[in-house]
């Protein structure tokens, strides 16, 4: 039987929600955000309802939340684990672990990345669907004309991360 961890966490941006299985994290969002409950619903599906509070990867990833909101963190370390299509897995989201700190790339540039430029649309969508926000850094993509687009946390914590990250765009 696989346990599921979960913890919440207050940020200057709002409350997010963690899940993590033994080994690393599984899904880190705002409550409030577009898709948490359906993330919730997916990782649940797939370890059942056995819940505990806490364990190492949160534990880890509590520090580093309160390092990055603080501006004393540019790369987490916390372990991840995606879950989704072979396509978002694979391809989206790995290539957004490859976007550093203090820079954005555009859903155009990364769906040039993944050497698909045509899959712009697919690109922007497996962003959508990211369930490792922050950690895994779909906040750091934006419109091809430097436009703030696409975040289901909200435009608003869009463009508090980038400032946090010392890149100022308007929405």
């Amino acid at each position: 039987m696989k346990f599921l961890y979960t913890k919440f966490y207050e940020t200057p941006l709002g409350k997010m929600v963690a899940f993590a299985n033994h080994d690393a994290l599984l899904m880190l969002d705002f409550e409030d955000s577009k898709y948490a409950d359906k993330h919730l619903e997916e990782i649940s599906a797939q370890y059942g309802v056995i819940k505990k509070t806490g364990n190492k990867v949160l534990t880890l990833l509590e520090k580093e939340l309160e390092l990055y909101f603080e501006g004393k963190l540019t790369q987490f370390t916390v372990p991840v684990e995606f879950s989704g299509t072979e396509f978002q897995r694979k391809k989206v989201w790995q290539e957004l672990l490859n976007i550093n700190f203090g820079e954005f790339r555009s859903y155009q540039a990364q769906a040039d990345a993944l050497k698909s430029p045509k899959s712009v649309r697919a690109v922007a969508n497996a962003n959508s669907r990211n369930k490792i926000c922050l950690v895994v850094p779909c906040h750091r993509v934006i419109g091809k004309n430097l436009s703030l687009t696409g975040y289901a946390g909200g435009i608003e914590r869009k463009a508090a991360l980038l400032k946090l990250e010392g890149i100022e765009l308007k929405f």
